[in-house]
């Protein structure tokens, strides 16, 4: 007598599932008005003769309609939008008239942080969003109860690490403990000695007069100098605001990263994904030991590859620096890759007469070692398990010369190349490094959430800066 054959799975039905936060339909409600204020930018003209031939009245009535309207289509928007997660998967089901239910893979979630808006910081909500591997976007809930989703988060992540189904509600938080909190003296100093932050205001103080000059009209001044003016906040108070109070602390599910002001953003570095480290060293920031420290996460959304814009440490010391690289590549010795580093033959002169001095080019037992840079000095390390292809490029004038440049692609998407290197050294390390590469995925270590011994090693809390 045969078995009975259990019943295949089915989808939730949609009614199943849970809401997010009742303030979202006000977020919602502002795309009916997003949408006519695109349509005003695109047609400008014919928007203004609209608006010059309104009357109060007419005003009043459009108002009357347009916001009925709006807070509708954020309840409703709001009310067909649930979530659910499953014993495999995170499913979002979301659309008001078109509908989209998303299926996220528990298993190919390789991060999930939390962000605090200002406002949503005054309504004790917050978004949740989420990386998982092989997309580009990133999946987000918004909004949930604050304490809804530091538990949601909490829960993913133990079910992306195996947990059982009726015990990963239960997990909570995992523990984290400091490393390094970026002070705020520290932090200003090193904007005001960051030549970007000058050259990006010299050029709107300079450019938009001169154009003005040369146009005969303000229209074209204008166009030009509220860019620069974005950049001069961008690279400063921008810059100030979203790296106020960096706090780098060790978890098991990884380096979790706190940072902002007004805007408070919750990011994890997922253990084992770093595929690219970028040191930098600014000309003005070397007298004090300082540098800054970014990186590149395999699948993350572009602009989302570690904490803002992919940035580990806004600004460090090199010890501090080091000892968290040492967190984030095992086996890396921020000391020893730089030294490792060797300068071009001087024969490159003829082919980069300036910027030769600043190029080098080595490798350690953990990671392949390029520098470029004079001004801002810059040193990028790939490890040998995440080098995903290497290759040699040469150009017509560096073929008479005898030069090459050796090239190596990591899982991020990304490159990193040694400059000007003699043409048989850079043949011989092309194989060299195809075979330690191969080594290197050989002998790595599995890449897993919440494996316990993230946080065996490292000591101390530090804060960068004296």
């Amino acid at each position: 007598m045969n078995a009975p054959r259990p019943p295949a799975p089915t989808a939730p039905a949609p009614s199943e599932g849970r809401r997010l936060h009742p303030v979202t339909p006000w977020r919602r409600a502002w795309a009916p008005v997003a949408g006519i204020a695109v349509f005003a930018v695109q047609d400008f003209e014919r928007a203004r003769r609209w608006f010059t031939e309104l009357t109060l009245g007419w005003l009043l009535l459009g108002f009357a309609v347009l916001l009925p309207v709006a807070g509708a289509y954020g309840f409703l928007s709001w009310w067909f939008t649930r979530y659910s997660v499953t014993d495999t998967e995170l499913r979002i089901r979301t659309g008001l008239f078109f509908r989209r239910t998303a299926h996220i893979r528990l298993d190919r979630v390789q991060g999930v942080d939390v962000s605090r808006p200002l406002l949503a910081r005054v309504a004790q909500v917050a978004k949740l969003k989420l990386d998982v591997v092989g997309t580009e976007a990133r999946d987000e809930l918004a909004y949930l109860g604050e304490r809804d989703a530091v538990a949601l988060r909490a829960e993913l992540l133990a079910r992306a690490a195996g947990m059982a189904p009726e015990a990963a509600p239960l997990a909570g938080e995992a523990p984290s403990r400091e490393l390094l909190r970026v002070r705020t003296g520290t932090l200003v100093t090193a904007l005001l000695l960051s030549g970007g932050v000058w050259a990006a205001l010299a050029a709107a103080l300079a450019v938009p007069p001169v154009v003005y000059l040369v146009a005969g009209s303000p229209w074209p001044a204008l166009a030009v100098g509220l860019p620069l003016l974005g950049g001069v906040w961008t690279s400063s108070l921008g810059r100030f605001l979203t790296e106020f109070d960096w706090t780098v602390a060790e978890s098991p599910d990884g380096l979790r990263l706190d940072h902002g002001l007004l805007d408070r953003e919750h990011a994890t570095v997922p253990p084992g994904r770093v595929q690219y480290v970028r040191v930098s060293e600014p000309l003005l920031w070397r007298r004090r030991g300082w540098v800054r420290v970014e990186l590149e996460v395999a699948g993350a959304a572009k602009g989302d590859k570690g904490g803002a814009n992919g940035v580990l440490l806004p600004v460090a010391t090199r010890a501090d620096a080091a000892r968290v690289l040492a967190r984030v590549l095992p086996g890396a010795d921020l000391a020893a890759a730089e030294a490792a580093a060797v300068r071009s033959p001087d024969r490159s002169r003829w082919s980069a007469p300036i910027r030769r001095r600043g190029y080098g080019q080595g490798v350690t037992d953990a990671v392949f070692v390029t520098r470029n840079g004079l001004l801002r000095r810059r040193t990028e390390l790939v490890p040998h398990a995440k080098v995903q292809s290497v290759r040699l490029r040469q150009g017509p004038w560096q073929r008479r010369l005898g030069l090459a440049d050796v090239v190596v692609d990591h899982g991020a998407r990304g490159w990193a190349a040694g400059r000007q290197r003699d043409e048989a050294e850079a043949y011989a390390f092309v194989a060299a490094q195809a075979e330690r590469s191969r080594t290197g995925r050989r002998e790595a270590a599995p890449e897993r959430w919440l494996t316990g011994d993230a946080g065996a090693a490292g000591t101390g809390t530090g804060a960068a800066g004296a």
